[in-house]
């Protein structure tokens, strides 16, 4: 009984019927959480459990040098940012706390530094410029405002990475990035430049005007620059002379380049004192009316911790500047953790980052702080410190602590003017550098003009307009290359394998000229070789009447009817009509038809083949919608009454099986009469050459045609025939004729689906007779 079972089983008849996709299994694929992955998406919420148990001292020594050397930087930038605020600069130093104490427990990167960042500083002041004049309830506590701002931002955001939205960052590129970066830089500096020279507080100059304004005016000002000027262009002269030394001694001396960049890293500090004590041995006896402008009296501790407001008025002078703000925060953070993440090779979770940034801007504001992000020099310094884990965020925080608690007294007598030096010098590497724009240019042109737009609206408007500006150019370009987007005619050419024929260092090789032999195989290029190939290589074209066209992008409702379009025109010039007047009488002839008058032979060129199918690589389409579907079955029917006949249309590459439902719903991929056809097999076993008695190709595959009784080999292919009836159970290839089975690689019922471009021509010369 057993015996008789596994002959059965052994002579089962091989097929294959790809079930429809069904919307119903894509929701509970998609939509519906399994227990597992429910599971799985509350343990990511806090990466740290991933980690934390494998805790050791190696990691904490590492982490120690990286926040102690973080800490000591946060302090002067986060006060120095404040100030870009509008904010006293106490409030820096909270942001800073903040951003370090909780990022570690949500954190997938370990080099990434929350805190108070320049460009979100400067946008905050300009909000706060924007808004307290409207709000005079909130004249002395402009904080209040910040701390509803950075609710409302870290709400919004923490929705977008619990919603799993991390993806609309993508669609943010780098030129749009890189304008911003470098507008806001410039926006900054140019505004901390009077307060650098001391001209800053000259009845009438206004330094958060548009950057050519605040550069225009400055020298319209400079008559009341004074002392402040001394101590700022010396404190920015000694930040680069220490910076390029080190550089230069890390060159130098490569193996004591960790010591440089220590002493590098060190140097905002140790300017800072330097100049405090030159500040303290100034000013101490002229605190009421000091040589220069510094800072004064900073209160010890949380001094401001409340329950933040959350006020419709608030919202209302606000509102506009909500989108700036969620992308500075989003693509500043995103764009810097996913850099550094390339460069110590490992992977951050974009959604995860944004719970990060978002519940950080939550609960900051109950400790007085701002909106806050991630950093980038901050981040940098933390990496090359040889940080081992996030955990260092909470040494750096407590380094901070420490600060708001120990410090205020030396913070007294910190300078303005030193403070703009910093910010000056921190910003400078926001500006992208000449090589970085070069290489805009030569990889994208466009992209090289958006981001000079960017920049250029940035520095004649305001850095809101310059991200508007940068992002929208940036859709609009990315739209039009789809709407734009254009197939191409390809053709085929015979390809051997050869040894590489150059060598990058040695140049050309003397070539082998001998003939190709051996396994050679068809690759389909473009019959204009506009894809670089060699102009010598001609591409043999279809059998007439046959056209082969690639979709080089997704087929979908912005580009559908461009790409048939220009299909339809393309296949009409190389080929005539079937019938000569298919419109019969003049009255029914459409009146765009131009002519002649009376059609006859003459009018038509006889050389020209009549149109019988139309193969499409759909290898490069991922999608499609209803709009492109539709207008694919409006262009089967134009072509069909251009050549009086039922054109054969072939898919190959279709990818999805959405995307082969559609066609299938729209009467593609099978025929209601037999035809003739070639499938692709998969042979899964060895094959049994005594029972079979024939070969198979080199490559391990066959192709089984389904009409006929008799095998037809030519060459390296093999056509096995067969009838092709609606019964699918009717066997492709017997069992029994190997040892394991060969199975068809698609479904057996939709004959006009292709695994290539070549089983589809085959498949396409199969069934017209050409073969």
């Amino acid at each position: 009984m057993t015996h008789n079972t596994e002959a059965e089983a052994e002579r089962e008849p091989i097929y294959y019927v790809e079930p429809l996709a069904s919307s119903r299994e894509w929701v509970k694929r998609n939509v519906v959480p399994t227990k597992q992955q429910a599971a799985a998406y509350a343990k990511s919420l806090f990466p740290i459990f991933s980690w934390i148990h494998r805790y050791n001292w190696t990691w904490f020594l590492g982490d120690l040098v990286a926040g102690v050397t973080v800490g000591v930087v946060v302090i002067p930038q986060g006060m120095a940012y404040s100030k870009l605020a509008q904010l006293p600069p106490e409030f820096g130093l909270y942001s800073s706390f903040v951003g370090c104490a909780m990022y570690f427990m949500f954190a997938t990167s370990k080099d990434i530094t929350i805190g108070p960042v320049a460009v979100m500083s400067t946008l905050m002041g300009n909000i706060l410029t924007d808004a307290m004049p409207h709000l005079p309830e909130y004249a002395d506590k402009p904080y209040l405002v910040a701390g509803c701002m950075s609710v409302v931002l870290g709400c919004i955001v923490t929705a977008i990475g619990l919603l799993r939205l991390g993806f609309i960052v993508d669609f943010i590129p780098l030129p749009a990035i890189a304008a911003f970066m470098t507008g806001s830089a410039l926006n900054i500096a140019m505004g901390q430049i009077p307060t650098l020279m001391g001209n800053n507080s000259a009845k009438g100059y206004n330094t958060r005007e548009a950057t050519y304004l605040v550069f225009g005016n400055f020298f319209k000002y400079i008559k009341h620059c004074n002392i402040n000027a001394a101590v700022g262009l010396t404190a920015l002269a000694l930040l680069y002379a220490i910076r390029w030394a080190c550089a230069f001694a890390g060159r130098r001396w490569p193996k004591r380049e960790k010591l440089f960049f220590f002493i590098s890293t060190l140097r905002t500090a140790f300017v800072i004192l330097l100049y405090t004590l030159i500040s303290y041995l100034v000013n101490r006896n002229h605190r009421d009316n000091p040589k220069f402008s510094i800072l004064g009296t900073i209160p010890r501790g949380f001094q401001h911790m409340q329950v933040p407001v959350v006020h419709s008025n608030i919202l209302s002078r606000v509102a506009g500047k909500i989108p700036s703000a969620i992308i500075v925060l989003v693509i500043e953070h995103i764009s810097i953790s996913k850099s550094f993440g390339r460069i110590n090779n490992y992977t951050i979770n974009p959604n995860q980052e944004l719970i990060a940034i978002g519940v950080t801007n939550i609960f900051g504001p109950f400790f007085g702080a701002y909106p806050a992000t991630g950093s980038f020099s901050r981040t940098a310094i933390k990496s090359k410190a040889g940080v081992r884990t996030p955990l260092a965020g909470v040494i750096t925080a407590i380094i901070v602590v420490i600060a708001i608690y120990a410090l205020p007294p030396v913070f007294y007598y910190v300078s303005n003017a030193l403070l703009a030096a910093v910010i000056i010098h921190a910003v400078g590497d926001l500006i992208s550098t000449p090589s970085a724009i070069k290489k805009f240019w030569k990889v994208s042109p466009f992209e090289f003009f958006i981001f000079w737009a960017g920049v250029i609206v940035s520095v004649f408007s305001s850095i809101d307009n310059g991200i508007y500006t940068s992002v929208a150019a940036s859709a609009a370009l990315l739209l039009f290359r789809i709407a734009k987007a254009q197939g191409k005619f390809v053709g085929t050419i015979r390809v051997y394998d050869r040894p590489s024929l150059t060598s990058p260092r040695l140049g050309p090789k003397v070539v082998d000229q001998s003939p190709a032999s051996g396994y050679g195989r068809n690759v389909f290029v473009p019959l204009d070789l506009s894809d670089g190939t060699n102009p010598k290589a001609k591409p043999n074209l279809p059998p007439n009447g046959v056209f082969i066209y690639r979709f080089n992008e997704g087929y979908l409702y912005p580009n559908a009817v461009h790409f048939t379009e220009h299909m339809v025109a393309g296949i009409t010039q190389q080929t005539r009509p079937g019938i000569l007047n298919p419109y019969g009488s003049l009255g029914n002839r459409p009146w765009n038809d131009p002519g002649p008058r009376h059609k006859s032979e003459s009018d038509i060129d006889p050389t020209l083949p009549v149109l019988r199918a139309v193969i499409l690589d759909f290898t490069g389409v991922s999608h499609v919608d209803i709009t492109s579907i539709q207008n694919l079955v409006d262009v089967r029917r134009q072509l069909d009454r251009y050549a009086d006949a039922a054109v054969s249309w072939h898919f190959a590459g279709v990818k999805s099986a959405w995307t082969r439902r559609a066609l299938i719903a729209a009467g593609f991929g099978s025929s209601e009469s037999e035809t003739r056809t070639v499938f692709t097999v998969a042979n899964v076993g060895v094959v049994n050459e005594s029972s079979r008695g024939d070969n198979t190709g080199s490559n391990g595959s066959r192709y089984a045609s389904s009409s006929g009784s008799a095998s037809d080999v030519r060459g390296e292919e093999e056509f096995v025939e067969d009838s092709f009836t609606q019964d699918l159970r009717k066997p492709v290839v017997e069992a029994n004729s190997f040892d394991t089975a060969v199975i068809p690689v698609l479904s057996v019922n939709r004959p006009y689906f292709h695994v290539d471009l070549d089983e589809a021509l085959k498949a396409t010369e199969l069934e017209l007779g050409l073969k």
